[in-house]
């Protein structure tokens, strides 16, 4: 874990980059604060402009073009000149490299706009069965979390593919997204949308080394809406019921305690944890022991 301390939030940022690269600091701790200006700028000039918070592949290339290619340089550079020819986000940039904090700190974490759940997998999977446990497990964890931030989800989308880094291998990608007929956080209605996604993208004959299951669309339970033709009123709250009843046990039993069938049993497909850090804090089967011998 490292640190970065500054007086604005893109300097504290890049503070942080300057303690993960061993820039500045001891211990992974780099603080801009307690620097003297000599010491800071002479570590600015060693900085990427790309490497600034908010300054991204395209805006590296044209500040490039204009002879600014470290953090010191864009910290030096016209404020008006760069808001004329980027935007005011840019200028803004400027200005907090200089020290005038234009950017709030966010007190509270917004609620995510996208929910999505993917990894790779342990070994190749190759038949659709095996891969209906793997996105029925992503729905869950996907759902679980759109259930914390007491939202609904109105459109789902599935994608898998094969090892891209193999290119030697038979290569195959596809994604779908499909809207749902009501936004719901129901696990049991995402999972029978996912697999119906999946058994529509899925081609036989292929290694699969990555699927992922994205929830969009999200919004605020409170601004539900119902079907017109269907009396969902009652059935969605016996489905709050049950997710909380299910999300109370999974809370207090551990993760997964309960969960969809079609979630599967052995799951032979996870990733490989091999050199998965211990877990001192969290597990009581993760804490070291002391032979007496």
């Amino acid at each position: 874990m490292c640190v970065g301390i500054g007086p604005t939030k893109t300097l504290a940022k890049l503070a942080n980059h300057a303690a993960k690269k061993r820039l500045a600091g001891q211990d992974g701790v780099c603080d801009f604060l307690s620097m003297q200006p000599g010491e800071l700028t002479r570590l600015l000039a060693g900085i990427p402009v790309g490497q600034v918070w908010g300054i991204g592949r395209k805006y590296t290339v044209r500040l490039e073009e204009m002879g600014i290619t470290t953090a010191l340089q864009l910290r030096e550079s016209d404020a008006e000149t760069i808001r004329a020819r980027f935007s005011v986000v840019v200028e803004r940039t400027v200005q907090e490299l200089r020290g005038v904090s234009c950017l709030e700190l966010e007190e509270v974490v917004p609620d995510k706009q996208q929910i999505m759940c993917s990894r790779s997998f342990g070994t190749l999977v190759y038949e659709r069965a095996e891969l209906e446990e793997v996105v029925a497990s992503y729905i869950g964890r996907a759902a679980q979390k759109l259930r914390a931030q007491d939202a609904l989800a109105g459109a789902l989308q599935v994608y898998v593919q094969t090892n891209i880094f193999k290119p030697e291998a038979p290569q195959y990608q596809k994604g779908l997204t499909v809207p749902l007929p009501e936004a719901t956080s129901d696990t049991r209605v995402l999972t029978a949308w996912a697999l119906r996604i999946l058994r529509r993208i899925y081609r036989p004959g292929y290694g699969y080394h990555k699927a992922g299951v994205m929830l969009v669309d999200i919004t605020p339970k409170g601004s539900q809406q119902f079907s017109l033709f269907a009396p969902s009123g009652v059935a969605s709250a016996r489905s709050g019921k049950l997710m909380e009843a299910l999300d109370g046990i999974n809370q207090r039993y551990g993760r997964g305690t309960l969960r969809v069938a079609a979630e599967g049993v052995e799951k032979g497909w996870q990733m490989r944890r091999g050199n998965l850090s211990p877990r001192y804090t969290t597990d009581w089967a993760g804490l070291p022991t002391v032979s007496a011998s």
